[in-house]
């Protein structure tokens, strides 16, 4: 998605609407910098504030996000960019995710077997440090694969 031409569609939109960006703010709830900020493509706006420009202006979400009015074989050719760029971002987005999991458990094994090696293993305390030292470890990298099977069956099922 070009944010730069839906921020400049925005902006078109409002003004034919005889509107500020103060005034726009009001009507849904959000300040003028921040219509500001989806005007010039710095942000996009949220879903719900995209269904509340879409009754304001009369127009499609699908049109706002291709940042033009649209309407049969354009209105369909559109949707289909918005959604491969929809599918393309949320891919990315779980690729990042991913990556920040799989550092997570890594650092999360490398900082047991350090405390395990470290550990003097003289008493029954040091033993019971052992055991919780490895029961915790184990339960946040469970937690940790968890998360990232859950967000891959949700991405799947979507």
């Amino acid at each position: 998605m070009d944010t730069k031409k839906i921020g400049m569609f925005l902006k078109q939109l409002r003004n034919e609407n005889g509107m500020t960006q103060e005034q726009l703010g009001e009507k849904i709830g959000v300040s003028n910098k921040t219509i500001s900020r989806w005007e010039t493509g710095n942000y996009m706006p949220p879903v719900d504030c995209l269904n509340m420009l879409s009754d304001i202006y009369h127009i499609s979400i699908n049109e706002m996000l291709g940042g033009e009015r649209a309407s049969g074989d354009e209105f369909t050719k559109i949707a289909e960019q918005n959604i491969t760029a929809t599918l393309k971002e949320l891919e990315k987005d779980f690729k990042t995710f991913e990556k920040k999991m799989m550092c997570i458990l890594a650092v999360t094994t490398v900082l047991t077997i350090i405390v395990l090696f470290l550990l003097p293993m003289k008493t029954v305390k040091d033993v019971i440090v052992m055991v919780l030292v490895i029961a915790v470890a184990s339960i946040a990298n469970t937690l940790n694969i968890v998360a990232l099977a859950t967000k891959k069956e949700i991405l799947d099922n979507k």
